[in-house]
């Protein structure tokens, strides 16, 4: 779109991406196809391996028989990436683990020998001018870059001649802070891929633009009206929580402090952190250690997911909501993030009724949280309408696809899959 955006320096934020023209709600502001990508191991027989299409009767690599293609166009495509792994795979068998991040910078320094010139994707910024904020790293993120270096040279070491430690290193770090996951309709992720010009644009907990994706291409839509010359921020992390909540998430991961609108006056914490209206006022210092057990317990689940039973996570879920509902309303954004997992626990567990009823609790109180058109609430709407459809419940299920599909049609714009399936959905029932 030449013309409709220019790469810029943004006051105290560095480089940045502002308009060039008006854009309304639901306009495409601009696309990027995808630098290199990689699939999850989890989708693997679900989605071309490739261009990422959700079919089925994929046709599997007659080698290593774990990657899929929706042809051998495809698959063709694909070879110089896939033969990274290919025989690997095979090798190592159960023992082929590297991490999703090590998979992606494998297939970045194969594309940067490939294709030293400038690609399509880095129109409005290259892989090169990534910022590593090298200096800022402490040891525990250190480590894991070590860590995914010893990955890389044992998983990879027959295809590469591997720049030294140090490019390494400083590779890492431009892929964690600038990397970008592809999520599908229901934010299940699908994989993790590079989009250099996506990467520009700068963060506000208050954005006016959202990131979908169409296979392995990055969208870029208008949420609010931009006039000529207005900044064009995306949000880098889940807006669901309270400023001091985003802040921390902020700096960890990327390094710098918001100071938009929404950190600025934090206008929604009161309300996010809403506290039960039962009974005698709870003191502040009872509300302050409870929102601490809060943070501790959403970091104490995160760990268990990878160890834990699932009867034994939702466990964990029913007990932290009943001590925290003591304190906090149900529409305490430590309550839903709570009842969110454990209704992603019911899913897996094919128990319907339990992950209606916790998604029909959450889904008012996230309506209200999150920004309009949000990804987040679209896909909630979604999951409640197709567990309605399941359990026969047709009306409520065609209510809850139809508000989807009026946040889906303007963050993924009309012509997209998703939104064409959930057309076909609700014209079958």
């Amino acid at each position: 779109m030449p013309g409709a955006m220019e790469r810029f320096l943004s006051e105290g934020k560095g480089r940045g991406l502002k308009a060039g023209k008006d854009f309304g709600i639901g306009e495409l502001v601009f696309t990027c196809p995808a630098y290199t990508h990689v699939l999850t191991v989890n989708e693997r027989g679900n989605h071309c391996e490739f261009c990422f299409a959700r079919k089925e009767g994929l046709a599997k690599c007659g080698r290593c028989k774990l990657a899929f293609y929706c042809n051998v166009t495809c698959q063709k495509a694909d070879w110089p990436m896939h033969k990274l792994e290919c025989s690997s795979m095979s090798k190592f068998g159960q023992n082929w683990n590297p991490s999703e991040t090590v998979r992606l910078l494998a297939r970045i320094l194969v594309k940067q020998k490939m294709h030293p010139e400038k690609t399509p994707s880095e129109e409005l910024l290259a892989v090169s001018e990534f910022e590593s904020h090298l200096d800022k790293l402490d040891n525990e993120k250190r480590e894991l870059i070590e860590s995914d270096i010893a990955a890389l040279h044992h998983f990879y070491s027959k295809h590469f001649d591997f720049p030294d430690r140090a490019a390494l290193i400083e590779l890492f770090a431009k892929v964690n802070c600038n990397g970008f996951t592809i999520e599908d309709e229901e934010l299940s992720h699908l994989g993790s891929a590079i989009f250099p010009s996506v990467a520009l644009m700068n963060h506000s907990c208050c954005p006016n633009v959202i990131v979908t994706y169409k296979g392995t291409t990055a969208e870029v839509r208008a949420v609010k009206e931009i006039s000529p010359g207005e900044e064009i921020f995306t949000s880098y992390i889940d807006l669901l929580y309270p400023t001091e909540d985003r802040q921390d998430r902020l700096r960890d991961s990327y390094f710098f402090t918001c100071d938009c609108r929404e950190c600025a006056t934090k206008a929604k914490d009161k309300e996010k952190l809403e506290i039960t209206k039962y009974g005698e006022p709870p003191k502040p210092e009872v509300i302050k250690e409870m929102i601490k057990y809060a943070r501790n317990i959403i970091e104490e689940f995160r760990r268990a997911k990878h160890y834990k039973t699932p009867s034994e996570l939702l466990e964990i879920c029913e007990l932290s909501l009943d001590k925290m509902g003591s304190i906090f309303e149900d529409n305490n954004v430590y309550m839903l993030h709570m009842m969110y997992q454990a209704m992603g626990v019911c899913l897996y567990m094919q128990d319907w009724d339990g992950a209606l009823r916790y998604g029909q609790k959450i889904i008012k109180p996230y309506s209200k949280h999150y920004p309009a058109y949000s990804l987040n609430v679209a896909s909630m709407w979604l999951k409640l309408g197709r567990l309605y459809m399941g359990l026969e419940h047709h009306s409520a299920g065609a209510k809850a696809l139809r508000k989807a599909l009026a946040i889906m049609e303007v963050a993924h714009g009309k012509d997209h899959p998703y939104v064409l399936e959930i057309q076909k959905e609700l014209e079958e029932k």
